[in-house]
């Protein structure tokens, strides 16, 4: 089986193919395409918009993938935080019938001047981060869950999380989609 990926990622492909192959023999190829998503994703409906839009973009960009599957994350404003909004990413996994299936991963909090400068200068959390740990490509490796969680949790993982929750439909098909 061939999973096409979208995004330039390698973090990302990385989880797919490690959940994935819990399942399938499977083959996980990246591919580059242009989200309907703004770069810094703010609320749920972006984010999800996003994961769809890279999911379907992957599948188009393949002819011989069997799935597309895109990953977004976002800041999502929840109540009761202490600035707002935590981050979190949603996975999306595209077959040819055009079915999708979502999942979301943890979620966790950045500090509220970040979320600030994000909201107010319209910028990614990825240049915030990079300011702040001098890293530029942090989100192509631990990513900032792996600086705030001081390295208890990875991004890898973080998003491996998203993808397994995006999949359990189809690893359950009769449940989901066998029965009204």
């Amino acid at each position: 089986m061939i999973v096409a990926v979208g995004t330039s990622n390698p973090v990302k492909v990385k989880a797919v193919e490690n959940v994935f192959s819990k399942f399938f023999r499977v083959t996980v190829v990246m591919r580059r395409v242009t989200p309907k998503a703004p770069p810094q994703p703010i609320g749920l409906d972006a984010t999800i918009e996003g994961a769809i839009s890279r999911a379907r973009g992957a599948l188009d960009a393949d002819p011989n993938a069997e799935f597309g599957v895109g990953i977004e994350a976002g800041i999502i404003p929840i109540p009761q935080t202490l600035s707002g909004y935590m981050d979190q990413q949603f996975a999306a996994v595209v077959d040819r019938s055009g079915r999708v299936t979502l999942g979301g991963g943890p979620s966790f909090e950045y500090p509220r001047f970040l979320v600030n400068r994000v909201l107010d200068e319209r910028i990614e959390v990825n240049k915030v981060m990079a300011e702040l740990t001098g890293e530029p490509f942090l989100g192509h490796k631990e990513g900032a869950i792996g600086y705030f969680s001081k390295g208890a949790l990875n991004r890898t993982t973080l998003t491996e999380f998203a993808v397994l929750m995006a999949l359990i439909p189809r690893l359950n098909e009769d449940l989901y989609f066998g029965k009204s």
